[in-house]
Parts: structure tokens; C-alpha cells; sequence
């Protein structure tokens, strides 16, 4: 997985946060972005505007898998990344 995430990385991907805003404001990974995984259809053109690839986090990979399926079958490159947590241990 983290050698996943670090390809990603290395092609200037965005590490998408699609946790509850009190969940992000317990902390999160800086320069993240944070869109709620229920409105990541409403926000899809933002999304493939930043013209990245799209590394997607939550607290335990249930809701960035979600993203990341919706992400892809939209045209988005995206990957899970799983627990933002763990994300954040590959960045350091």
C-alpha cells in the first residue's frame, strides 16, 4: 500500500480528507483537502479541476474506499489510502 501511495505522491497527488468536519478538526494531514464523502458528487467538478490524481484518506479506509470507487468510475485517477494516519507516516 505505501508503495502505492508513494507513486502517487511523487506525481503531485492530492490527499483527499472525506472524514466529518469534527473528525478533520481533531487533525489531519497538512495541505490536505477536505471534501465530506457525501458531497464529493456535488464537488466532482472541483475535483477533476485540480487535474491530479487523487489519494483519498478517512479513519479506516471504509469511506475513502467508497470515494476512491466513485472517484474512478467518474474519470478521476484515485487511490485508497486508508487511515489518514497512516498517510501521514509515509509523508514523514
Amino acid at each position: 500500500m505505501s508503495v502505492e501511495i508513494k507513486e502517487f505522491l511523487a506525481k503531485d497527488a492530492v490527499i483527499l480528507d472525506v472524514r466529518t468536519l469534527e473528525e478533520w478538526n481533531e487533525g489531519h494531514i497538512e495541505n490536505s483537502k477536505h471534501i465530506v464523502l457525501n458531497t464529493i458528487p456535488t464537488e466532482l467538478e472541483q475535483i477533476k479541476a485540480w487535474n491530479k490524481p487523487v489519494i483519498a484518506v478517512c479513519r479506516s479506509g471504509a469511506r475513502s474506499g467508497q470515494a476512491t470507487q466513485f472517484l474512478n468510475q467518474n474519470g478521476v485517477e484515485a487511490i485508497n489510502g486508508g487511515p489518514w494516519g497512516d498517510v501521514a507516516a509515509v509523508l514523514d
